[in-house]
């Protein structure tokens, strides 16, 4: 059951979201929060061309991740459970 923290902790997550994706579905893509663990773990899904794309593990890192820790420093990690391996 989702407690009030759960919800604000989602709901942060997902305003932090909104600043990127204009970005990437300016690409044809975006993200689905799948889950946020109990280790502050977000786990997402690339949607879209952003589930099929090669530079996926880098816009995930280096775009959606720092998005997310920026605005919810509480937040430790980004995980996509789709993303395209580095090549």
């Amino acid at each position: 059951m989702e407690t009030s923290a759960n919800t604000d902790l989602l709901e942060r997550v997902d305003k932090a979201l909104d600043s990127i994706r204009p970005y990437l579905e300016a690409d044809g893509g975006n993200v689905k929060i799948l889950e946020i663990t109990s280790e502050n773990t977000v786990i997402l899904e690339l949607l879209g061309s952003c589930s099929s794309c090669p530079m996926s593990m880098m816009t995930l890192k280096a775009g959606v991740e720092q998005a997310i820790i920026k605005d919810v420093p509480e937040i430790k990690s980004v995980i996509a459970v789709n993303a395209a391996p580095i090549v």
